[in-house]
């Protein structure tokens, strides 16, 4: 059974940081395009990240490159993000994915809160 955990929620101050991690199981790992996407209320969900099977090449929305960094551990099956100079536009249900081949794995989500 393919399951993909995401961990590090939290409320942070404007310029903060925070990380995210996000544990898969059930499928070939290291052989999976991982993704961060994020949704706003209201709003459409949108890629934040993503970085190739060995980690080799990664991908960044304009509006989080110099801020945000994705990474991978393949022998814990496991991608991060690590998000720093957090505004309150970063608020968010942030969610992991993984695209191997055809399919397509999502994660539950887990909340961001930038806020004062």
């Amino acid at each position: 059974q393919v399951r993909l955990v995401e961990s590090g929620e939290g409320l942070v101050q404007p310029g903060g940081s925070l990380r995210l991690s996000c544990a898969a199981s059930g499928f070939t790992f290291s052989s999976a395009l991982m993704r961060w996407t994020r949704q706003a209320p209201g709003k459409v969900r949108e890629l934040v990240a993503d970085i190739t099977s060995a980690g080799g090449i990664t991908g960044y929305a304009d509006s989080m490159k110099g801020r945000f960094t994705i990474s991978r551990d393949n022998a814990k099956n496991t991608v991060y993000l690590q998000m720093n100079s957090l505004k309150p536009e970063d608020t968010a249900v942030y969610y992991c994915n993984a695209r191997l081949g055809w399919a397509d794995y999502w994660g539950q989500g887990t909340q961001v809160t930038v806020s004062s």
